[in-house]
């Protein structure tokens, strides 16, 4: 197993934290990682975004000409990585400050109201929490409570109250896609079982007329 994912967003989100987090959750299942980061002019506002592999065999370079993942936190990082996402991949977007969906339709797309979902919880700064949350729903690149270990571990300098805050963010980003999830599967189930009933009626209609 393999995945590149790319995090991107503008300084001050979170971006390389995400990324951090996620390097460090695949190393703790002793999986090969790279954590290759690239910031713009700026820290704050300007922006940046990392590049994490995590893979079951040696990665022969950090570099994702064709990540399986992209997670975008605003609509620049959108417009600028929607298009090297490998066919058959996933892209969670940040739906509080991204208003466009990925103009494809061979990619998953979860739109995760972020901020919103964030803001609820308490603390408008946990929105990247609750996309790594989203990610673990949207992959199986690390499991939820490996995710949710690390992120303690690598947070634990701060104080208790915005621990909390992070394993509810998580939590409730988790809870989110796993709901679309499976408002997907029944509208296809529903839609599949529309689709049998109009060939069924199709094939009596046809009935009829023979006789």
């Amino acid at each position: 197993m393999s995945a590149k994912t790319i995090f991107a967003g503008f300084g001050g989100q979170g971006v390389l934290m995400m990324g951090y987090c996620l390097a460090t959750a695949g190393m703790s299942q002793d999986k090969h990682v790279t954590y290759l980061p690239a910031y713009g002019a700026e820290v704050r506002g300007g922006t940046c975004n990392c590049t994490i592999c995590v893979s079951t065999d040696e990665i022969a370079s950090p570099i994702a000409s064709q990540p399986e993942v992209l997670v975008a936190m605003n609509e620049p990082s959108l417009v600028k990585f929607q298009n090297v996402i490998k066919s058959g991949g996933v892209c969670i977007s940040n739906a509080t400050l991204i208003s466009k969906k990925i103009p494809r339709n061979d990619v998953t797309e979860y739109r995760v109201p972020a901020g919103s979902i964030a803001e609820k919880i308490g603390s408008a700064r946990s929105a990247n929490m609750v996309i790594l949350g989203a990610l673990a729903a949207a992959t199986d690149i690390v499991p939820l409570s490996v995710l949710q270990d690390t992120v303690a571990s690598v947070t634990a300098k701060k104080n208790k109250a915005f621990a909390v805050l992070n394993e509810k963010a998580i939590k409730a980003g988790y809870k989110f896609v796993m709901d679309e999830k499976k408002k997907a599967a029944a509208k296809k189930k529903k839609k599949k079982k529309t689709s049998r009933k109009a060939a069924e009626k199709s094939a009596k209609k046809k009935n009829v007329k023979k006789k």
